[in-house]
């Protein structure tokens, strides 16, 4: 025991610097100059970091949460062995170098001014969202019988490369009144490295603020694939709240002439307003989804199917954690998809 008090107190300064940096940034979080100057940062920075990273023809990102991942590992079976205080220090040294690079590079845009509040507003009704799931309903129908599919008959993307440069190319005609932001002029858009771990997570892609790589998972069903691919993107353009991400990925689907992008990202409003709607009236949803077409509902099944074989006990705790990360940041948790679908309705009204 005074082993272990001792080497906490020769760590003591570091220990102090890491609560002060909590509280700062907390601090400058309240205050609009300093989320403003943090923003203005990332929109100076990020074209440079994309390039810098986007020459790899792999995650650099996940190769980094990789050796960190075992530094760490060993570094705390090392303290707790032989509880040097040297070990202590670097583990503190390499927390508050992490967190204030995080803060500055990421953590402090999810405090941005919210896309809520450049938007007219309007009273939204439980009918006004029914309205919009048959309009939905609808466009997906439409558009599904314009894709391309495989021999079973499911949705297939054929180049994701297109898609990816469709996206792009999109971020540049963004409603002005929503954001002045710049699309970035490189794609950095990997495959992730754990993708075979992912598949049991639930978890679709992520952005590394420390590489600004966005990084997906190949081997999601089709459905999904562009959604993500658009949503990551997103949070390279620099919209860090996911339900926002999820906002500028529908609205770079929107007027899009690329079908399998405009699917896929017209099945995620559908399914979110679903789900939103089930709380509330069960039997309209169950209806929804049997006036799907033949063509949606093999898509839907393929999508049942890779969820069924690959349920895990991993979905529930990284479900879990994701929830508790988003609402540290004050954003909805993830289970909760009303701030997007408020977004669209507002748009759309």
């Amino acid at each position: 025991m005074d082993t272990n008090k001792n080497i906490f107190l020769k760590n003591k300064f570091w220990a102090i610097i890491l609560v002060a940096q909590f509280w700062l940034f907390y601090i400058l979080s309240k205050i609009n100059f300093a989320v403003d100057f943090f923003s203005h940062l990332f929109e100076w920075k990020k074209n440079f970091h994309v390039l810098l990273f986007s020459k790899f023809g792999f995650s650099v990102g996940d190769v980094i949460y990789t050796l960190v991942s075992l530094y760490l590992v060993f570094a705390i079976i090392n303290l707790i062995r032989k509880k040097k205080s040297e070990t202590l220090k670097q583990l503190f040294i390499f927390t508050n170098v992490a967190y204030v690079i995080y803060q500055c590079f990421w953590g402090m845009l999810y405090f941005q001014t919210p896309i809520i509040k450049k938007l007219p507003k309007k009273d939204i009704t439980e009918q006004d969202l029914k309205n919009l799931t048959i309009k939905y309903l609808a466009l997906c129908k439409e558009t599904r019988e314009q894709v391309s599919e495989d021999k079973s008959g499911i949705f297939i993307i054929n180049d994701l490369k297109k898609i990816e440069r469709e996206i792009l190319s999109q971020q540049k005609n963004l409603p002005r009144n929503i954001t002045s932001k710049t699309s970035v002029a490189i794609l950095s858009v990997k495959p992730s490295l754990y993708n075979q771990a992912m598949n049991y997570t639930g978890i679709l892609g992520y952005y590394n603020p420390f590489t600004a790589e966005s990084q997906f998972n190949p081997n999601l069903p089709s459905t999904q694939l562009p959604f993500t691919l658009a949503h990551e993107m997103s949070h390279q353009l620099g919209f860090a709240r996911e339900q926002e991400a999820s906002f500028i990925a529908y609205l770079c689907a929107k007027n899009s002439k690329n079908q399998d992008l405009k699917y896929s990202i017209q099945l995620y409003v559908l399914k979110s307003l679903l789900r939103n709607l089930s709380i509330k009236d069960e039997s309209f949803v169950k209806n929804i989804l049997s006036n799907y077409s033949d063509k949606m509902k093999k898509d839907r099944n393929s999508e049942l199917e890779f969820l069924k074989n690959h349920e895990s006990v991993l979905a529930d705790v990284f479900g879990f954690t994701n929830d508790l990360f988003l609402k540290s940041n004050q954003q909805d948790g993830s289970i909760t998809y009303s701030y997007f679908i408020t977004l669209v309705a507002f748009y759309e009204a």
